[in-house]
């Protein structure tokens, strides 16, 4: 069998220029990276203003687990479908982040047939969106100590300085760190930190500006952290934000690659689903709609994570209209919610998935009922797969009126994928008015509580002392009306991640509130969740590879 690298290096990709002119962009507002790769420039939606937009459609999936869900392949293989039963459609996808890359085997360019490229370059540096995200959060870190240094006119509280550097790479060393020591000529002493870029606010207003301006905007609203006096200081008390939009100005052009099969791909933007909104940016798929009749985009992680910040954050930022959603899930995953060991998961199994379906269910209640979207089940196929098993999730469906399809798009590409499109698209004929989870006007502790309660079903979120008091805080300087964004685990409703399936009757504890009031929303840290990822004991780089003339081995 192949692997996923073996599988892209096997198919040559169409000129980018065949895919740009296939979706209506001209040369002048594209730049090559090579001959598979563009940047699109922003402008164009200027020029696409009246021009109807498509049908925008979710992919979500499960709570994740060890065995896998396959939502990236699942987009891309109903985007190949959706081709293939004639439709004009364009994917839209964020970026995978190093961190993974080299740690936990992952990317987020999907796998098998179902895949974009070039994979390699998507996977790794791909057009240095990432790093230019890094160096404009350094900036403003670098701007904040150097005003301390230079005699601290706004009066920062060095204490209370909660802007963190960021470097995109799984390194729990640099969590906790003490800098500027060594003597007066080497800056001012004190505790700091990094986050994974992917955590950065930074990454995620460029996904979540409209325009060079808009970003301007928002990079000058960042808190970088408090004065002595308890008044907020901002990234433009600094002049910071000129200079960071100027390191950022290419990176907020979207990314335009392909699937294996032609499809065009916008990849933009990448911010983690447990502790950022897991979306590609507004902008990419803006220009999607505009370019395609239907776009295909997903959320990170399970619906409770990625989708539920899709409609509460996303759609309302950026006014988007979703269409329809489609649920991924797999037979052992399934299987692993219901209590089934990893080295059983290839075994029939009903009890065990029996057990772990409650886990689907409440995942389709939630993108039908809470979040009123059109559905459909997408059962990513495996070999190992047994017909009773995918009866059994089929019946388990029926009376809640969603359809379930089976999705070979890992073994067949479009072709595996053709059945899901057609429902996706019947589902987009129907008429659409999706639900936010709570109202702008509601008090932060009410949006929490509606997410806890509503979502992840558990009996209460339970707020720290430090937590009410920055509720508080948040409240009085004008942030109450923010949505809010949950840091959480991604393996479970809950903020324990071994508690898996459905679990009910359990309490979600509030330890700390951000604001990102450039981004637009207020973090909401739970459990133990950090923004600085580890590597694992044996990480992914252990295995990957790079020959004499180039050729990458062992990414996936």
């Amino acid at each position: 069998m192949k692997s996923d690298i073996e599988i892209a290096q096997s198919v040559v990709p169409k000129p980018i220029e065949n895919i740009a002119e296939r979706v209506g962009i001209e040369p002048k507002y594209y730049e090559k990276y090579g001959n598979h790769i563009a940047k699109v420039d922003y402008n164009i939606l200027e020029e696409l203003q009246e021009k109807e937009e498509g049908k925008l459609i979710l992919v979500t999936a499960i709570s994740p687990t060890p065995a896998g869900e396959g939502k990236s392949t699942t987009t891309v293989g109903l985007s190949d479908g959706l081709k293939k039963i004639g439709k004009n459609v364009i994917v839209a996808l964020r970026e995978p982040s190093l961190g993974p890359v080299f740690g936990v085997k992952g990317g987020a360019a999907g796998g098998g047939y179902a895949q974009i490229i070039p994979m390699e370059d998507i996977n790794l540096h791909f057009t240095g969106d990432f790093h230019a995200i890094g160096a404009a959060n350094n900036l403003l870190a670098a701007m904040i100590d150097n005003h301390l240094h230079h005699g601290n006119s706004l009066k920062i509280d060095p204490r209370r300085i909660t802007w963190k550097r960021c470097m995109d790479m799984n390194d729990r060393q640099l969590r906790y760190i003490t800098n500027g020591l060594g003597g007066r000529a080497n800056g001012y002493p004190r505790e700091d930190g990094f986050d994974i870029t992917v955590a950065s606010e930074v990454m995620a207003i460029l996904c979540l500006a409209k325009d060079i301006d808009d970003l301007k905007e928002k990079l000058g609203n960042i808190i970088i952290g408090y004065s002595t006096e308890n008044e907020p200081v901002k990234a433009k008390d600094l002049k910071a934000q000129g200079a960071m939009a100027t390191l950022l100005k290419n990176a907020l052009k979207p990314n335009l690659v392909q699937t294996l099969e032609g499809t065009p791909a916008f990849v933009h933007g990448g911010p983690f689903a447990n502790i950022a909104h897991g979306c590609n940016s507004i902008m990419a798929t803006k220009l999607a709609l505009k370019l395609g009749d239907y776009v295909v985009t997903e959320a990170g992680f399970g619906a409770d994570l990625g989708a539920e910040k899709f409609v509460d954050i996303k759609c309302r930022i950026g006014n988007l209209k979703p269409a329809a959603a489609v649920v991924v899930a797999t037979v052992r995953a399934l299987k692993h919610h219901g209590g089934s060991k990893k080295e059983e998961l290839t075994i029939e199994n009903l009890e065990a998935l029996e057990k772990g379906l409650p886990n689907l269910i409440r995942h389709v209640e939630n993108v039908s009922n809470v979040y009123n979207l059109k559905t459909v089940v997408a059962i990513n196929r495996f070999p190992t797969d047994t017909e009773a098993e995918l009866k059994l999730i089929e019946e388990k469906l029926k009376d809640m009126n969603v359809n379930v399809k089976l999705s070979e798009v890992w073994a067949k590409g479009g072709e595996g994928g053709e059945e899901l499109a057609k429902e996706v698209v019947r589902l987009c004929e129907e008429p659409s008015n999706h639900k936010y989870v709570y109202e702008d006007k509601d008090t932060l502790t009410e949006k929490i509580q509606a997410i806890v309660q509503k979502v992840y079903r558990g009996k209460s979120a339970v707020f720290t002392a430090i937590a009410k008091k920055q509720i508080k805080q948040l409240e009085t300087m004008g942030f109450g009306n923010l949505p809010v964004c949950m840091a959480k685990t991604q393996y479970s409703f809950s903020d324990n991640q071994k508690l898996l399936g459905a679990p009910t009757d359990f309490e979600v504890t509030i330890r700390d509130l951000k604001v990102s009031a450039g981004a637009g929303f207020i973090v909401v840290l739970t459990g133990d969740i950090m923004t600085m990822p580890g590597l694992p004991k044996v990480p992914s780089a252990e295995n990957i590879d790079v020959d004499n003339n180039g050729k990458i081995t062992g990414l996936f």
